[in-house]
């Protein structure tokens, strides 16, 4: 019997990543995706569905906040930010995808700039361990769709 769960060991890989991990090539590769993806929020920002989410969300309030894109007075807590910047991505279905179909960055990026803005000022994070929390979102959102049975479906579901 394996001493760990499949769980356990995905989770004490994925925690014992670092940043110069991070080979030229991903860096380049993930930089591309980011800037990809925050083009595309900014302009999902326009979009109905976007302003729709954003006025719900505008009830929600915390001592934390993070930024919505394209909107430096607008800030909400961070799990709604994450939301409304990963609305902003999605809603003009341009974002980057992989087969099976699935978004990694829409899902990934929101997550990881909401809390990175929502760190201490003297915990704030660096570019690069910014870098390795979005390939680590991404590794981990990969592997599961990988695993996931009915991720293997989709195509013939189309």
């Amino acid at each position: 019997f394996p001493s760990q769960t499949v769980t356990e060991n995905f989770a004490k890989v994925i925690h014992g990543l670092k940043a110069n991990q991070l080979t030229d090539q991903v860096i380049q590769r993930s930089k591309r995706m980011i800037l990809d993806t925050l083009g595309v929020g900014l302009l999902g920002t326009s979009t109905e569905v976007w302003h729709k989410v954003a006025q719900y969300s505008k009830i929600y309030s915390s001592d934390l906040s993070s930024t919505i894109w394209g909107h430096l007075d607008f800030q909400l807590p961070p799990l709604y930010a994450a939301f409304v910047n990963g609305v902003a991505v999605h809603s003009m279905d341009f974002d980057d995808t992989w087969h099976p179909a699935t978004h990694p960055s829409g899902a990934v990026l929101p997550a990881v700039i909401a809390l990175s803005e929502a760190f201490p000022q003297k915990k704030k994070i660096s570019g690069l361990e910014l870098l390795l929390a979005f390939n680590v979102g991404i590794e981990v959102q990969g592997r599961l769709l990988h695993f996931s049975r009915e991720a293997r479906n989709i195509p013939k579901r189309y």
